[in-house]
């Protein structure tokens, strides 16, 4: 279907940033001609633009995206992470899955653990832990936000202050050293900044791309951090400071 086609063009474009029209033609199977048609409805969508011979994913905040898209941004990062962030998880661990696209990846390598609990408020991770038998998936509720993917409102933090958290594993829009963990939107940041507090162990799981970036909205300190998982070793002003204050770095 052409919506489909569509948003695979657009995921495809996204994550290798510029493409050349002859490139898209032999990827997706289709002339030329359905091809600059098709480039015509994703530009209307603002994240990508026509160059010559080509197109370019345009320089938008992410949180702007869709969560396919977003997905399709440094994948085997985010993939290469959640494997790294499975191995800090234990059989009968209560665990908590941020929203997020690079969090979401930590589950489909939990599928030889026993007895886990995932509690979550992203939709994405709830579609995703649903298809595993081993997981035992809990929902807090609250009010959908489509910008973040995820359930928020004061009914869901309620939910998630009165459990048991034994690994939280968290994404951010930002991370720098000075301002920690930060975010965009207020009620996800609440959230956040409430499961931080309450979970006996929290990872961060952000690849490279995020350090040095800073969003409106602190949620997190990097000293409160029990491990930070990411794509490959970190800067060293980020090395010694992880390093220093014991906080336990994965990388590859």
């Amino acid at each position: 279907m052409k919506i489909s086609r569509l948003n695979s063009i657009e995921q495809y474009v996204i994550a290798k940033e510029t493409v050349s029209i002859d490139e898209l033609c032999e990827v997706f199977g289709v002339s030329k001609n359905t091809i600059r048609r098709d480039l015509n409805d994703l530009e209307v969508r603002g994240h990508i633009t026509k160059v010559y011979g080509g197109v370019t994913a345009v320089c938008s905040p992410c949180s702007n995206l869709s969560t396919p898209a977003r997905s399709a941004i440094h994948s085997s990062d985010k993939n290469l992470i959640g494997r790294l962030a499975a191995n800090q998880v234990i059989d009968g661990d209560t665990i908590f899955i941020d929203s997020g696209t690079t969090t979401l990846c930590v589950l489909r390598h939990l599928t030889t653990k026993k007895g886990l609990t995932i509690v979550t408020h992203s939709l994405a991770a709830m579609a995703e832990a649903s298809k595993y038998d081993n997981m035992n998936l809990i929902c807090p509720g609250g009010i959908y936000s489509s910008p973040t993917d995820s359930f928020v409102g004061l009914s869901t933090f309620e939910t998630l202050s009165g459990m048991t958290i034994n690994k939280a594993f968290m994404a951010a829009s930002g991370v720098s050293i000075e301002c920690g963990m930060t975010n965009t939107t207020f009620l996800e940041a609440e959230i956040k900044r409430g499961v931080v507090h309450k979970a006996e162990k929290v990872y961060l799981m952000a690849d490279s791309s995020k350090l040095n970036k800073k969003a409106v909205i602190s949620f997190c300190k990097l000293g409160e951090l029990s491990g930070f998982i990411t794509d490959c070793k970190p800067p060293e002003p980020y090395y010694e400071f992880f390093k220093s204050n014991g906080i336990k770095m994965l990388y590859e």
